[in-house]
């Protein structure tokens, strides 16, 4: 065969490749190309007009530059079956997972993977909670929520089998079922599941009790409770199984945090008080929050509300502004219930066997059999211990009793927010809020500015919820809640400022218990150091007085109080160590370091590798897995043995890792070598933002790396960290997905107006323009002005008109 054929027939089969190649990118931009208009067509209707048959008269919706709906309605009904019809064009796909999540439905319509997460949800009875609240809700919230399904259901009744249906249904293969309005209470019971639990703490200790010496637990407890004794030897006498029981991937992000303040008009330039909150949960696509403006002739109120609910949580209406902090108090206990062994369903109660209530929860899975599930309750509230085994024989169990689990009248508060116009009026509606406890802070036109730790503390007969109690005993229990009258409460404080940051809200002089583990305190101090300090004109020297531009200023703050605190000390340490100068470069870089955790520097990246190399150094190995991840309040404790230590009081713990110098000094090296392997030796180059990346995932996202890429907006490096004003919450692998959910600046001399941020964004549809456009505003502290009087931005309006 000739050179000439050979080269002949080779550019031949070139060709043929190279036609091939070309057809497959065709069809494959095709498909693409298919992929989008099939996505896109599920895209809401937002400006013209549509029948909505519900309605009694026509319903404006305006949509502003950022997405929010401003919904005008001539009555009350039609606001709602509004804004339930407009939250689920935009949310309707988060709303039903919500829902089912409470609920414990996902493996309905995920499969297999979700039936553990059901179980634990069942047997956590939120929606059982749900459905027992719905009769103390007076007439008037229940009429609320009833329109408010309505208009949910006008939107799927709408949409069901048609190309309007969003994507995500069509990926997962169902529909949505009837909305009711013990879905938005159960979803209202889920947060109040994520913001307040101490369960796992009172679990762990008493794993730790069965399995460290005496000097090792108490440093891990930061004291001991009442009747000590007994508790204690009741927890050493009846072990229950903790390591391998419980999921703890389905643990609320602990110290589920938030940041408010409010500033008396005395402090302010405008004269009148100024109001900021960012309450910090995780970060997601879409948002937790969903932005609304509702206006109707008996109210006008803006502001954020979690999708699947009526009316605005947090905001502000033309009088009064509002926001909320997690308080974190200890409304969960555990029983060691002791069961009967020849009958699983009583459980031993002063001597005698009780009957429990047992709930049969059959669990439906998609594409596989019914699973059969019980829910067996004490007189004190589920058993929890056998979520995730099968375990009949065991001689000792957890039972849970809960805040939550009571029938609560969170919705009835709302509306009640929705609508007062001062003070007095707001705090007879904080009296329906009551799971979960939150720290509100309030301010009006009037010049109040008010603080109330508001909700459900429960008041112990014996304890103070350090451990589990003896279920067998009426010596243990509840015998009521703080009154609503002595929670604590402050308004018109002479300092001219209220603030919280998860800090412990309460002195010795208070007469209640409320939590034995609070935030570190490092927000809070420095968010009191910013009020605090006189800021001057620079060509006058007159003292300047406060405006909203401070309190997005002090929002996007990254001071590190944490290092402020215990860096000096660990770097004499470091540099005692470091006899031949080995680290000398990293020393310097950390000496001059001005203590803000900014995305562009390196010494923020080498204090936080520190601090959690030290705690993993002490915890992690010393324990299962999932019993770290059950312990809460790792830090702190750390925080406490350190003090302790550089006190000349070295605990066990600290001991045991060779000493104080021997255990931050290893902890710097491997912090040092981590950093070298993962962003080089070049310490010029290190970027706290190289590591730390602001992420909001879409919840199908984990189901592939495709889906992952088309519906998880692009990372972006993000300054702060969980200690500083500006939180941004990263999950020990670099993710930042905890954090400033919504910021919300409200200057009280114009409610007409209030900035916000909501990341990502307004919509939950990937096509949207408003889907992830808040990213960047997030990062730099960019926000937007939401009206609800005078002339709004109207980017598109959509006109909702009756059936004629």
């Amino acid at each position: 065969m000739s050179q000439k054929t050979v080269k002949s027939r080779g550019k031949k089969i070139v060709n043929l490749l190279i036609w091939i190649i070309g057809l497959v990118i065709v069809a494959g931009g095709v498909i693409v190309a298919g992929l989008h208009l099939y996505v896109a067509n599920s895209k809401p209707l937002i400006e013209g007009e549509t029948v909505v048959t519900i309605l009694d008269e026509d319903v404006n919706v305006t949509r502003d530059g950022m997405g929010v709906p401003h919904i005008e309605a001539q009555s009350e009904q039609d606001l709602y079956r509004a804004q339930g019809y407009v939250q689920a064009q935009d949310r309707l796909f988060q709303m039903d997972l919500a829902r089912r999540q409470a609920s414990g439905t996902l493996a309905e319509v995920v499969g297999a993977a979700a039936v553990e997460t059901d179980k634990f949800f069942r047997t956590f009875s939120l929606r059982h909670a749900a459905e027992e609240s719905w009769d103390g809700y007076d007439d008037e919230s229940k009429q609320i929520l009833e329109w408010y399904a309505e208009g949910v259901n006008a939107f799927i009744d709408e949409v069901k089998g048609t190309s309007k249906l969003s994507y995500e249904f069509k990926l997962l293969g169902y529909e949505p079922e009837t909305w009711t309005p013990v879905d938005s209470l159960a979803i209202g019971k889920y947060m109040a599941y994520d913001l307040g639990g101490n369960w796992n703490l009172q679990a762990f200790r008493h794993w730790a009790l069965q399995n460290y010496t005496k000097e090792q637990v108490d440093e891990l407890m930061f004291n001991y409770p009442e009747n000590a004794k007994s508790i204690i030897e009741a927890n050493l006498a009846n072990q229950v199984e903790v390591s391998g029981v419980f999921n703890t991937d389905l643990l609320p992000k602990e110290f589920n945090g938030s940041n408010n303040w409010v500033i008396s008009g005395e402090l302010t330039e405008s004269g009148y008080p100024l109001l900021a909150d960012d309450p910090h949960l995780g970060l997601s696509s879409p948002s937790v929050w969903y932005q609304m403006h509702l206006k109707s002739p008996e109210q006008n109120v803006s502001g954020v509300i979690f999708a699947g609910i009526p009316g605005i949580i947090l905001g502000h209406n033309e009088e009064i502004a509002w926001g909320v902090t997690n308080v974190n108090p200890d409304v969960q206990d555990l029983y060691i219930e002791t069961p009967n062994p020849n009958n699983p369903y009583q459980f031993k109660y002063d001597g005698q066997w009780e009957d429990a209530t047992v709930r049969s929860e059959p669990i439906i899975v998609k594409d596989g059999q019914t699973i059969d599930f019980e829910v067996v309750e004490t007189r004190h509230g589920p058993i929890i211990s056998n979520v995730m085994t099968d375990d009949t024989k065991a001689s000792a169990v957890f039972s849970m009793q809960w805040t939550a689990l009571e029938p609560t009248k969170e919705l009835q508060a709302v509306i009640g927010f929705n609508k007062s116009s001062n003070w007095e009026e707001f705090e007879l509606a904080l009296e329906d809020f009551m799971a979960p406890a939150q720290n509100f802070v309030f301010a009006s036109k009037d010049g109040t500015i008010a603080y109330k730790a508001n909700g459900n503390v429960p008041i112990r007969k014996k304890g103070n919820a350090e451990l589990p109690v003896p279920g067998d005993s009426s010596e243990y229990g509840w015998e009521g809640y703080i009154p609503y009258d002595e929670l604590p409460t402050v308004v018109n404080p002479e300092e001219g400022y209220i603030a919280t940051a998860n800090n412990e809200v309460i002195g010795e002089e208070y007469p209640y218990h409320i939590s034995n583990i609070w935030a570190q305190p490092y927000r809070y101090e420095r968010i009191v150091e910013m009020i605090e300090t006189p800021i001057y004109d620079e060509k006058t020297g007159a003292q300047l007085k406060l405006t909203a531009a401070d309190m997005k200023a002090m929002q996007m703050d990254k001071k590190n109080l944490y290092a402020e605190e215990f860096l000096p000390e660990l770097l004499a340490t470091i540099k005692k160590m470091d006899t031949d100068n080995k680290y000398a470069n990293v020393i310097t870089l950390m000496e001059e370091w001005e203590l803000y955790d900014n995305k562009d520097e390196g010494a923020p990246l080498v204090f936080h590798f520190l601090m959690k190399n030290m705690k993993e150094a002490l915890f992690k190995d010393a324990m299962p897995e999932d019993v770290y991840e059950l312990m809460p309040g790792k830090s702190q404790v750390m925080d406490q043995m350190l003090r302790d230590a550089y006190a000349g009081n070295e605990g066990v713990w600290i001991a045991n890792e060779g000493g104080l110098d021997a255990f931050v000094y290893k902890a710097f090296e491997d912090s040092v070598s981590i950093i070298n392997q993962k962003f080089g030796t070049s310490i010029s180059k290190w970027q706290w933002g190289s590591y730390n990346k602001l992420t909001f995932n879409h919840p199908l996202s984990g189901a592939s790396d495709l889906l992952a890429s088309y519906l998880t907006p692009d990372q972006m490096a993000v300054g702060g960290s969980s200690v500083t004003v500006q939180a941004a919450s990263e999950n020990g692998s670099g993710i930042v997905n905890h954090g400033a959910s919504w910021r919300f600046v409200a200057d009280l001399q114009d409610l007409s107006y209030a900035e916000h941020i909501v990341g990502p964004g307004q919509s939950g549809h990937v096509k949207s323009k408003w889907y992830d456009n808040q990213i960047s505003r997030w990062v730099y502290g960019r926000y937007s002005k939401t009206k609800i009087n005078g002339d709004i931005d109207t980017t598109y309006e959509l006109i909702l008109k009756p059936q004629e």
